[in-house]
């Protein structure tokens, strides 16, 4: 309940779930996702400001972000299937 310059408020009930859109949560879509796209581990690695800023002005010029570009990059150099 909420108040309201002295007057009482109630909230009304639940909407009733809609049973497709229930399924749909449920069933975990990943969207064309892979299962080994999923998990993540973190990497960290220390770098100089000057080539932070060149990184972070080579993804905005390209219209992606600072993890997908270097994620490509990585991807590229270190191919899944060359092991």
């Amino acid at each position: 309940m909420t108040r309201e310059r002295g007057k009482r408020t109630t909230i009304g009930l639940r909407p009733p779930a809609n049973p497709h859109a229930e399924a749909w949560v449920r069933q975990g879509d990943i969207g064309g996702l892979q299962k080994s796209d999923l998990f993540t581990a973190r990497l960290t690695l220390d770098i100089t400001p000057a080539m932070r800023a060149r990184i972070k002005v080579s993804a905005f010029t390209q219209g992606v972000t600072v993890a997908d570009l270097l994620r490509a990059l990585l991807d590229r150099e270190f191919p899944e299937n060359t092991l």
